[in-house]
């Protein structure tokens, strides 16, 4: 059985910042479960492109209000509590964060706790063995 407190992970290596959000990393490829867990908070103000090309995600919104915008389709979404949304076709997305926006998200494959988003906003598929 694994406890963390996100106390106990802030400041930490599991406490990953970028420019437009800071991401706290409650479970990762190392636990071997086939999943990460990740809470997240996107700036206000800020705007955000991503492009998962080599993982799924999840994301739940607990806080906060933005938009989602499937780069793809053109399609906008209002994100406040009590939305989640599923990046089953590895979609070109930007969030737009109005207020600050809090989310859990979870990604498969699980994430080493190391990526950051490259110039095309994608993760590096990476493995415990890359370290």
């Amino acid at each position: 059985m694994i406890v963390r407190s996100l106390e106990e992970i802030a400041g930490t290596d599991r406490d990953v910042r970028a420019e437009t959000w800071r991401s706290r990393r409650f479970v990762l490829a190392k636990e071997g479960v086939g999943f990460s867990l990740h809470d997240t908070v996107l700036y206000a103000g800020t705007e955000t492109r991503m492009w998962y090309a080599n993982h799924i995600e999840a994301v739940y919104c607990i806080e906060g209000q933005g938009e989602l915008v499937n780069e793809e389709t053109g399609e906008k979404h209002p994100l406040e509590p009590g939305v989640m949304y599923l990046l089953d076709g590895h979609e070109h997305h930007t969030l737009r964060a109005h207020t600050d926006v809090r989310t859990v998200c979870v990604f498969n494959p699980p994430c080493t706790g190391r990526e950051v988003h490259d110039e095309n906003g994608i993760y590096p598929l990476l493995t415990e063995e890359d370290a």
